[in-house]
């Protein structure tokens, strides 16, 4: 069996509503999802959800190899970006390529990936997370009305602009998860996307701590940054969780040996040997694992085998256009399928057919602004004035800043 050839699609995730973080928002909630397919001469395709940034020097490692011998491959697709490096969407290429040689090699075996991976259980609990900075007080409670339903009892929202905001919408979802769970509270995390110094982080979050259980902080400063994730969770007490933006078992090394992750996260679309590698390492070190992303299907199957997951995040309950996964969400978990390999099928006609909106430059959760980490005050940036959220109000001098005291 040999790899002949792959093909790049590009769909949207339609989520019918404003998503996104601290850095920017996709206002019309249209976000795009890049999808790899590897062929080969026997054909079984694999598919891979994610990049394909320099995919043909990349795809070069796997050409006319046997799709198989996923891990060698991958190592080998990593030494082919020695030079340049594999970080950022690089990175994601990888994954996406081993994603589909995954999914490959579980058909051939004739079993869900789950399985081969040597996973007992079909079901991978989840927390809700709706990307919501964007949604107004009402539109937050509806979005966490409908996890609810799904049995979902952890939510994990996004904030780090102005903290009093953060604590009335934290405040409104643990009310509805409370109510969903007859009284039972409920699991909250707040995510803010590196938008804070040191400092901001340790008084914000006690701050929230004052009102608040939280689970953990995600990234609260630079991802990068050691020495401030170990000062953060040393000045909390909630767990500080990052991970989904570092590329390569060499990032998460000095992090770990700092003390600096207490909830260790993998994207998506790093890849499913990138997950079983990360997570090794920080089994090593008797800390959890997260997977993060919307429609993070491979790195679901590969925490079935795991000792150390602790829970993965669910952002849209529908797939993006034309993709299919076999799988449901029942009782706050994902529940994996039996069809073999990833479960996941794409009808290309529709992916062609789909309508790619004209984004700005500037716009959504991609760019950091300008002012991230050097806000005085809540809703400020430069000498703008801006409300961070729809329908929100300006803010007095009441407000939390980096100079008020807790």
């Amino acid at each position: 069996m040999r790899i002949t050839g792959y093909r790049t699609l590009t769909t949207v995730q339609e989520w019918g509503r404003p998503v996104g973080d601290a850095n920017g928002v996709f206002a019309d909630g249209v976000v795009p999802v890049s999808v790899v397919v590897v062929e080969t001469d026997e054909g079984i395709s694999g598919v891979g959800l994610g990049p394909h940034v320099e995919i043909e020097r990349i795809f070069a490692a796997i050409d006319g190899e046997d799709p198989r011998a996923v891990t060698s491959l991958y190592d080998r697709m990593l030494r082919h970006t020695f030079k340049a490096g594999h970080a950022g969407p690089v990175f994601g290429t990888i994954g996406a390529l081993d994603t589909a040689l995954w999914d490959i090699k579980a058909q051939v075996a004739g079993e869900p990936l789950w399985r081969l991976l040597g996973g007992r259980d079909r079901l991978v609990p989840a927390y809700a997370s709706g990307l919501d900075i964007g949604l107004t007080d009402d539109e937050l409670v509806a979005t966490y009305e409908v996890y609810a339903r799904y049995g979902l009892r952890a939510a994990k929202l996004k904030g780090g602009l102005d903290i009093e905001r953060d604590r009335q919408r934290l405040c409104l979802v643990r009310d509805v998860l409370t109510e969903a769970g007859h009284g039972q509270r409920p699991g909250l995390m707040l995510d803010v996307n590196e938008a804070w110094t040191r400092k901001q982080a340790v008084r914000h979050v006690c701050e929230l701590e004052r009102a608040l259980d939280l689970i953990w902080i995600e990234e609260p400063v630079r991802r990068w940054d050691a020495e401030g994730l170990a000062a953060v969770g040393r000045g909390i007490r909630a767990s500080v969780a990052t991970g989904e933006n570092l590329t390569g078992l060499e990032q998460y090394r000095p992090l770990i040996a700092a003390g600096a992750v207490d909830i260790v996260q993998m994207a998506a679309v790093w890849g499913v040997t990138h997950f079983l590698r990360a997570s090794a390492l920080a089994h090593a070190h008797d800390l959890p694992v997260s997977p993060i992303g919307n429609s993070p299907i491979g790195l679901l199957h590969a925490a079935t085998a795991v000792p150390n997951h602790l829970t993965s995040e669910l952002q849209d309950l529908t797939p993006p256009v034309g993709v299919s996964v076999d799988l449901y969400v029942e009782d706050g978990a994902f529940v994996l399928g039996d069809s073999p390999g990833l479960g996941v099928r794409v009808d290309e006609d529709r992916i062609r057919a789909v309508r790619h909106p004209r984004a700005q430059a500037s716009e959504g959760p991609n760019v950091r602004p300008e002012r991230a980490g050097r806000r005085l005050l809540a809703g400020v940036d430069g000498i703008a004035t801006a409300r961070p959220f729809p329908g929100a109000p300006l803010h007095s001098h009441n407000d939390v800043s980096p100079t008020a005291r807790h």
